[in-house]
């Protein structure tokens, strides 16, 4: 009967210190570990941690929201565990014993909240992108071209220079220049 440890924070700039801590005080022999979205479904760490669980052990994680913020995937994995004989285990929020009706109810309760947590996560992040567009922010990166180097590249193109030559004179992938002749509209023979 052994404890594996689930451990995830959605971005790099966060850090996972905090969940492998108290994993490791909770007696867990092997962490997995990942960045990645919790309303993503394919993470490579849960996967192996789940491969990993065998009947009997448990899979330990430091809180619900951790394992996925999506209530059917939460419920699936939950009953594939039960199915299997393993356990699930928080380490912190309300004890979830999925071995009783009553850990079963909570798991399904705090998996709508953690839900329901993720859609105003997602609200609020969409209200702020609204919010700056009327500032008059644009969104997405930065051209890699300037404007002046976006009309030279179409004068060159429209003169009959290649597009190797132009990216090599404004020192840029081919890639670019033809993304760049696409917005001004010019058409490459």
């Amino acid at each position: 009967m052994a404890l594996l440890g689930y451990a995830r924070v959605s971005t790099g700039d966060q850090t996972l210190d905090l969940q492998r801590d108290a994993l490791r005080e909770a007696g867990c022999i092997d962490i997995y570990e990942e960045y990645a979205s919790g309303a993503r479904v394919q993470r490579p760490a849960l996967a192996a941690a789940l491969r990993a669980c065998r009947a009997g052990d448990t899979l330990v994680i430091w809180k619900l929201d951790r394992l996925g913020r999506n209530t059917k995937h939460l419920i699936e994995i939950a009953e594939d565990l039960a199915q299997r004989g393993i356990g699930l285990k928080t380490l912190t929020g309300f004890d979830i014993d999925t071995n009783t009706p009553h850990g079963r109810l909570a798991l399904q309760m705090f998996a709508a909240l953690a839900e329901y947590e993720r859609a105003l996560i997602q609200e609020r992040i969409m209200a702020g992108i609204a919010a700056a567009r009327a500032r008059g922010r644009k969104g997405g990166r930065k051209p890699k071209l300037s404007s002046e180097q976006q009309q030279l590249a179409a004068d060159m193109a429209k003169g009959g220079i290649p597009i190797t030559k132009i990216a090599h004179t404004l020192q840029c992938s081919r890639h670019t220049v033809y993304a760049a002749l696409a917005q001004a509209r010019v058409v490459v023979e």
